[in-house]
């Protein structure tokens, strides 16, 4: 697989609506489409941080990650219901929504730590990168370059998703924006919610 199959990879991982699609939408229509974009690219970096990991072998970093994939994923389920009730409660233009993501630093952060609360995404990598490795031989420099394509490829996307809501954003007006607000706030607490079930299961 070269880097143009990687960049197919990224864009097929990035592409299906998830937290971190309805965060970055909402986040774009409240605060610009730069607040969309940064959060979409912290999620393609978490996404090429386990890439990494997969490509050069850390099976030890790895089996770590796993082993403590019930603390991991519970972090991220709160996280998620913490996003979701701010959400809710939040008033277009009233601040408060500016005050939690005070900055495009903070947007990246946010999403880079909530994609890296989800363990299950190295073992999907881990996949890849072993598929490939037995199948053609491919080298380390054939994996990174895999792993470029993969955050160029996601990056690709969340620029079209950001681009495309900042134009609907325009034609909204205060009472969509609210809606939008609740209906996404809602979305993050089911998704989070359901990440806590998960993290307790695993742990039964």
């Amino acid at each position: 697989m070269s880097m143009w199959s990687g960049v197919l990879v990224g864009l097929s991982i990035a592409a299906p609506v998830g937290p971190i699609g309805v965060l970055c939408m909402k986040r774009t229509i409240n605060q610009g489409r730069w607040y969309g974009v940064l959060s979409g690219l912290g999620a393609a970096s978490a996404d090429a941080v386990y890439g990494l990991i997969a490509a050069v072998g850390f099976t030890a970093l790895t089996n770590v990650l796993v082993d403590q994939r019930m603390w991991i994923q519970l972090i991220g389920g709160l996280f998620l219901c913490y996003l979701g009730y701010q959400s809710v409660r939040a008033l277009p233009n009233s601040g408060k929504e500016l005050q939690l993501n005070n900055g495009l630093a903070r947007a990246y952060l946010t999403t880079f730590l909530l994609t890296l609360t989800n363990p299950m995404t190295i073992l999907s990598f881990a996949a890849i990168f072993a598929g490939i490795q037995h199948s053609a031989q491919a080298t380390t420099g054939d994996s990174l370059l895999l792993v470029l394509g993969i955050f160029l490829g996601s990056v690709l996307w969340w620029l079209l998703l950001a681009g495309l809501v900042g134009i609907i954003r325009t034609a909204l007006n205060a009472k969509a924006m609210r809606w939008i607000n609740v209906l996404s706030g809602i979305v993050l607490l089911v998704f989070g919610v359901w990440s806590l079930m998960s993290a307790i299961r695993l742990e039964g």
